[in-house]
């Protein structure tokens, strides 16, 4: 049985990094972990392709040699996705579609008949059988949310890590939150299920066994959302890191809770863990009310990230501009508060109702939904009726990313951070190709592009300031050069 396996290719977005990924002499930030997990549940027998249209295109080829072609996605591939599946239909061949696209709007693609809603691994028996067998049923569901206990360790073999810049692991899915915007509940459950740390040991010795060793990118939506389980985990971790001399660094996802369980944050920061992605949303106490955004309310905000950038780990920021509480004050809050808090990497963008949310019924109820979601909250195109006047939103949103990553106020946030953080856990060595792409970004930015100036400052002050930290400073550099043309074509 030959199986093509597809993953799409994803927009220019923040979370792309897609113009450092030149400096980076990489292809793509991060490696299809779904499929790449799929793959590790289908019959070792069975011939396996993978093609990730971030790093290679799908030939003729790959198409002509599959029997059939299984095609995972997400809402903002959903113009790549157009284009795979017309493709495959024109070629005859039969797809098997899954993830959140399907999950939320399979109706957009009529001519996809076979389609896996929700998680996989309690259905995959089922499905290698129906397609070993040739009859495949329109629909792979199932009830029960599936014990992560049977998740196989992903095949790595299917894909060329020099392409990559990231390494991706789950440990979890679900969240205690319920924030009226998010479909994770709705997607996983409110109570996280975590594989045990006997299981993740084993999948990151897969991964530094395949030859992996530089950041690896703990995928879940809230990394924490079992502190109990999670500081098991963590022990193991930093044990394992002992024990076997681990040079890999970790970056996740968590809630901002985290600063109220110094135990945990500790732990953490003696695990490896050097960067986190945290939803702070909005300074605005009434928006985070309106969310049910419970876990950032009554509390000192920029002091919370200012705790954890003490602690060692960077805070990557989630923002959100379009709650029925902002006023045309909000984009001046934003920005104060994301320059204040030195929160360097600052995801900027429009509230949007996705499907399954508690949002978007609301707002199907109040006949405010206008259109089905792009996935792109860089888009500029809402898909609900806001309370603020809709151009000022617009062009407030686009004004304050534009303002955020200019030159000089981003090497000026960057500044702000650097005076907080205090680098602190394992000291790891660089990887060879993070000291080239440190000289790439000399040429990059420090001569050929505009704001160079204001770089050089930037060079001078991190280097003379914060020299243990100076390889940080370098790193925020080069990422930001993304985020600026991301602002740029806003």
């Amino acid at each position: 049985m030959n199986i093509l396996l597809v993953s799409p290719a994803t927009p220019d977005t923040f979370w792309s990094f897609k113009h450092v990924m030149r400096i980076m002499a990489r292809r793509a930030a991060f490696p299809p972990l779904g499929l790449l997990t799929i793959a590790a549940m289908l019959p070792k027998e069975w011939r396996l392709r993978l093609v990730d249209l971030n790093v290679a295109s799908l030939s003729d080829a790959d198409i002509a040699w599959a029997d059939y072609v299984l095609l995972s996605a997400m809402i903002v591939h959903v113009d790549s996705v157009r284009e795979i599946v017309a493709r495959c239909q024109a070629k005859g061949k039969t797809i098997v579609a899954g993830g959140p696209l399907f999950a939320a709007g399979e109706d957009r693609f009529p001519q996809v008949r076979h389609v896996v809603r929700g998680e996989a691994e309690n259905v995959m028996a089922t499905l290698v059988a129906d397609l070993s067998a040739g009859r495949l049923q329109p629909v792979y569901q199932d009830a029960q949310r599936p014990d992560l206990a049977r998740t196989p360790v992903p095949r790595w073999d299917l894909i060329n890590f020099k392409h990559y810049a990231t390494m991706s692991v789950q440990l979890s899915r679900g969240c205690p939150f319920d924030c009226e915007f998010c479909d994770i509940v709705a997607t996983y459950g409110r109570v996280p299920r975590v594989k045990a740390p006997s299981q993740m040991i084993r999948e990151l010795e897969a991964l530094l066994a395949a030859g992996w060793n530089n950041s690896i990118f703990i995928v879940d939506d809230n990394f924490i959302g079992n502190k109990v389980k999670v500081k098991g985990l963590l022990r193991e971790l930093v044990a394992w890191r002992a024990r076997r001399g681990v040079k890999v660094s970790f970056v996740t996802e968590a809630s901002l809770n985290l600063v109220d369980d110094p135990e945990l944050l500790d732990l953490m920061v003696r695990a490896g863990f050097k960067k986190v992605f945290v939803g702070i949303e909005t300074p605005n106490e009434d928006s985070l009310v309106e969310c049910a955004k419970v876990q950032n309310t009554r509390r000192d905000l920029v002091a919370a990230v200012n705790e954890i950038h003490r602690a060692g780990i960077q805070v990557m920021g989630g923002f959100i501009l379009g709650f029925d509480s902002d006023t045309r004050g909000i984009f001046e809050r934003q920005r104060r508060f994301i320059q204040d808090a030195g929160v360097v990497t600052a995801m900027v963008g429009l509230l949007n109702a996705l499907p399954a949310t508690r949002l978007f019924e609301r707002l199907k109820k109040e006949g405010r939904i206008l259109r089905e979601s792009t996935g792109n909250n860089l888009d500029a195109i809402l898909n609900f009726v806001p309370k603020l006047n809709r151009e000022v939103l617009v062009e407030g949103y686009r004004g304050l990313v534009k303002h955020l990553y200019s030159p000089k106020v981003y090497y000026r946030r960057a500044l702000t951070f650097l005076r907080t953080y205090r680098p602190q856990g394992p000291r790891l060595p660089r990887p060879r190709q993070d000291i080239l792409a440190f000289l790439r970004s000399l040429w990059v930015l420090g001569i050929r592009t505009r704001g160079r100036r204001e770089y050089w400052k930037y060079f001078t002050k991190s280097l003379l300031l914060y020299p243990r930290a100076f390889g940080e400073a370098m790193d925020l550099a080069i990422t930001g050069y993304h985020f600026r043309k991301v602002a740029a074509s806003l």
